[in-house]
């Protein structure tokens, strides 16, 4: 009985892996192809991401980010970053993507026997703090040199780290304003999950 019950709950996370990742590899090309703060797409693929997360485990964020950060690399994402710097893009996006997956559901599984409704608002809060962190660590570590070369390609005047930072602070808001808005709908999905 106990085999049982252990395949079937690890047949469930994969078949709800397998969708999260379906939705984070469709939300992240949407933002993809409608940014709205310069070069930096917007992570819609963090909601997926604080879902999965909390539904199916720590793992599984990583992995879903890990795939959110692929989907930056594959589909145009990162194209001014990489005329600088390759390997430090791909190693800026990918540990960004797993590191904001992991944190979720390390935060979400630290909290939820206090409270579930204070662990998915702090996971979903964790999520676009870590991306944006990591993101601003590897531009200062891999595009510094870079930045005002960046910031004159984009066509601003602002010397360039200034640049990064104002817009990764702009898109970092969106990020955290649209996960704390939809939490309550993260909370309603983890107690239809409880019920089933």
């Amino acid at each position: 009985m106990k085999t049982t019950n252990k395949r079937s709950m690890s047949t469930e996370t994969m078949v709800f892996g397998a969708v999260m990742t379906a939705l984070v590899i469709v939300f992240q090309l949407l933002a993809t192809y409608t940014t709205f703060f310069g070069p930096f797409s917007t992570a819609m693929a963090l909601i997926p991401i604080v879902i999965g997360a909390a539904i199916c485990g720590t793992w599984i964020g990583g992995w879903l980010g890990l795939v959110f950060g692929l989907v930056v690399l594959f589909s145009g994402g990162a194209t001014l970053f990489f005329a600088f710097d390759v390997p430090g893009t791909i190693i800026t996006v990918i540990t960004k993507g797993i590191c904001c997956g992991l944190a979720a559901g390390a935060v979400y599984n630290l909290l939820k026997k206090v409270n579930k409704y204070l662990a998915v608002v702090s996971a979903a809060a964790v999520c676009p703090i870590v991306n944006t962190g990591v993101f601003l660590l590897g531009s200062a570590v891999f595009f510094m040199d870079s930045a005002d070369a960046i910031a004159e390609k984009l066509g601003m005047n602002a010397s360039g780290f200034s640049v990064f930072i104002a817009l990764a602070f702009a898109n970092f808001l969106f990020e955290l304003v649209i996960n704390l808005v939809l939490s309550p709908v993260i909370v309603r999905l983890l107690n239809i999950k409880k019920r089933t």
